[in-house]
């Protein structure tokens, strides 16, 4: 019996090792499948991790259809026992339904990987719909930890080192230091987990570490 999985975390838990491993597990029984992704940090039509692993994929834009795909796929004789969905947070509402038909009508299973909120800790579309309908919800046990050792629950969003709450839901960045900014030229976009006193507070590594410098007495002459 095909089912729809879904495996979730925060940023930088591991999210897209998982789904290449998942699919070299399948692939190395001689099940047959398919990879999709969007916006991968790695560029159009990759499945990358932080690792340094990468696989070609299917890039999906807001109007990718994955039932036509899929039907398209089988009636021109092709096989596929299993599709693998990275970044899945992206996905329409319309794209997980049709998912979930792959599954339920074609007995295809899915395993769909993504981050659940936003930097604003807000559910992605995709996300919500796919907490809605999966048939297995998987929270990854590699715990990512905010600067202060606690486990990291929060996406923060940072420009140009500086944390924001609001701006468009999808802006490419990594989970990497920002460059200094340059006077004049487009904010520098990072993020950074953290866990949810510190998302609340805006308190992230660098603002920490800058409070921390300030609140050390002068040395004396």
């Amino acid at each position: 019996m095909a089912e729809l999985h879904f495996f979730t975390g925060t940023m930088d838990s591991g999210k897209s090792t998982l789904a290449l491993q998942t699919n070299h597990n399948h692939a190395v029984r001689g099940r047959q499948g398919r990879i999709f992704t969007t916006l991968d940090r790695a560029g159009t039509a990759t499945l990358s991790s932080r690792l340094g692993l990468a696989h070609e994929a299917i890039e999906v834009a807001r109007d990718f259809d994955f039932w036509r795909y899929v039907v398209d796929a089988l009636t021109q004789g092709g096989r596929i026992d299993y599709l693998i969905c990275d970044e899945a947070q992206f996905y329409t509402r319309s794209q997980v339904d049709q998912l979930a038909k792959i599954v339920d009508e074609l007995q295809i299973d899915v395993f769909a990987f993504g981050i659940l909120t936003d930097f604003r800790t807000s559910l992605f579309e995709g996300s919500a719909r796919l907490v809605e309908l999966a048939d297995r919800m998987n929270v990854l046990q590699v715990e990512t930890l905010c600067w202060c050792g606690k486990r990291a629950t929060h996406n923060a969003r940072t420009e140009d080192g500086v944390m924001v709450v609001e701006g468009d839901v999808i802006v490419v960045g990594d989970v990497e230091q920002p460059e200094e900014a340059v006077a004049g030229e487009p904010a520098e976009v990072s993020y950074e987990v953290l866990c949810r006193q510190h998302h609340r507070r805006r308190l992230t590594a660098a603002r920490a570490h800058a409070v921390s410098l300030a609140a050390e007495p002068l040395p004396f002459g």
